[in-house]
């Protein structure tokens, strides 16, 4: 069993409830393994975490930047809490440490590796909330994900392929892309599927991934290579 004890002396957190922290670390796949483990896997808490998450960044935001549109805070907002940056966080967390997966997931190291690690990261949000309130929960998103915000907004990092495409569709053509799932196999742990961005009734691209999130931005990036938009 994992020695939760140390990650949380690491991050500086103390659970009331150890259950919960270790429950955020519990990947369905280590339950099919381990039937009799006597814990829920964390997609529950991923689920909380999620809506934590996001009202934490948008009040930070909102107090913090007065002067600017909605438009450029939302997409400061995307950024933060996209899968690819949630990952980089809890990889140099060192989350994978701690991670409860069964057998074959502990192989696997690509997207599906990446996917489970962010979220982890909203399930340990969620536990967060559960155990300790919001402000604590709210003091963890400030103290690890928040301080990514300079070189997001520095680098530019905000101008995710949907907005590009977004953009540049309703400026080039007059209309929004529409997104469809064109789709969805695999087992409910290690779902993939498929996106087909439209523009009309007219189908651009297609792009795949192991959310509809980032299968829809991959068919963005595809639609802006097709269009030449880039």
């Amino acid at each position: 069993m994992k020695d939760f004890s140390l990650f949380e002396k690491k991050l500086g957190l103390k659970f009331k409830n150890k259950d919960l922290l270790t429950q955020a670390f519990v990947h369905r796949s280590y339950l099919n393994e381990n039937p009799g483990f006597g814990l829920d896997q964390n997609e529950r808490l991923e689920f909380l975490g999620d809506a934590v998450l996001e009202l934490s960044i948008t009040e930070y935001l909102y107090n913090e930047y007065p002067q600017k549109a909605e438009g450029e805070l939302t997409n400061w907002r995307a950024a933060l809490v996209n899968a690819k940056m949630l990952t980089s966080v809890a990889e140099e967390l060192g989350f994978n440490d701690f991670l409860l997966l069964s057998r074959g997931e502990t192989k696997e190291l690509g997207k599906a590796r990446q996917y489970i690690l962010a979220n982890t990261f909203e399930a340990l949000i969620g536990a967060i909330h559960l155990d300790s309130g919001y402000e604590q929960a709210d003091t963890f998103i400030k103290k690890y994900l928040l301080r990514r915000l300079p070189e997001i907004i520095e680098n530019k990092l905000y101008k995710d392929a949907k907005s590009q495409f977004q953009e540049e569709a309703q400026d080039k053509e007059g209309v929004t892309p529409m997104y469809k799932v064109m789709k969805e196999w695999g087992p409910d742990h290690k779902k993939k599927f498929t996106v087909g961005v439209f523009l009309g009734d007219a189908q651009v691209a297609e792009g795949e991934g192991y959310s509809k999130q980032e299968a829809e931005e991959e068919a963005a990036k595809a639609a802006l290579k097709v269009k030449k938009w880039e």
